[in-house]
């Protein structure tokens, strides 16, 4: 059996940041395509609307099942949140496994108007917090993965409208009929293990991975163990 592998990226980043995991699953047999969600990387110059999000995944999905049959789909943060939305249809689409990673949150209330504000605020600063944005990631970024992060430019125009578009996800629903195997992956520093309790109560079988020493960027900042990750989450469904 060959699995196929579908990656989503989180907000302002883009398909680049999956370098990594790209060589990774390219070594490892798998074969494997990470998109741009509309306003980000490739697709800057677009605006942002969650439905062509979930478009954008599913034509990924849908192309990945009709030419290998089996597939596993992984998101990072905001491609995480998604991809969770995504697999816990009504109707199911054609995957048979998700790793989920940096998204054990509801992203609406406080806690989202919040995370607005600090983008909005960073984003007021004379280089829109480019300098601050670099200095962190040169400090917790291994050089390995550094570049990749931005090679696809940071999509900061279409941050805002991303965030908000992402209240109108029904996570506690989709959580609850999500059927595959669901692997949750957090940083041990990650703000987004806020619901983190709460996500593991809706979906007991599924598996959650606490990366120490790890912030919100696990994929970057641990890329053997994110790896490591893909491997568990690929050999468990090639053995069913």
């Amino acid at each position: 059996m060959v699995v196929a592998v579908v990656l989503v990226h989180g907000i302002r980043t883009s398909r680049t940041m999956w370098r990594a995991q790209l060589d990774y699953l390219q070594q490892r047999g798998n074969p494997a395509v990470a998109v741009d969600l509309p306003g980000h990387g490739g697709r800057m110059g677009e605006t942002f609307t969650i439905d062509e999000a979930f478009a954008t995944i599913d034509r990924a999905v849908q192309d990945a099942a009709a030419e290998h049959g089996t597939v596993l789909l992984v998101g990072h943060s905001m491609g995480g949140l998604l991809s969770v939305e995504y697999a816990g249809r009504e109707i199911p689409p054609p995957i048979q496994g998700l790793v989920a990673a940096s998204c054990t949150a509801i992203p609406r209330g406080p806690a989202l108007r919040t995370y607005r504000l600090l983008a909005r605020g960073l984003d007021s600063f004379p280089d829109r917090g480019a300098w601050l944005s670099n200095r962190v990631l040169d400090a917790t970024l291994p050089p390995e993965t550094r570049a990749d992060f931005g090679a696809g430019g940071y999509a900061l125009d279409a941050q805002d409208v991303a965030l908000r578009s992402l209240s109108v996800l029904d996570l506690l629903v989709a959580l609850e009929r999500i059927r595959v195997p669901l692997w949750f992956v957090n940083g041990q520093f990650d703000q987004l293990r806020v619901n983190e309790r709460l996500f593991r109560r809706l979906v007991p079988d599924a598996e959650l991975i606490v990366v120490p020493r790890t912030s919100h960027l696990v994929t970057a900042m641990r890329p053997r163990v994110f790896n490591a990750v893909l491997n568990l989450a690929l050999t468990t469904i090639e053995q069913t």
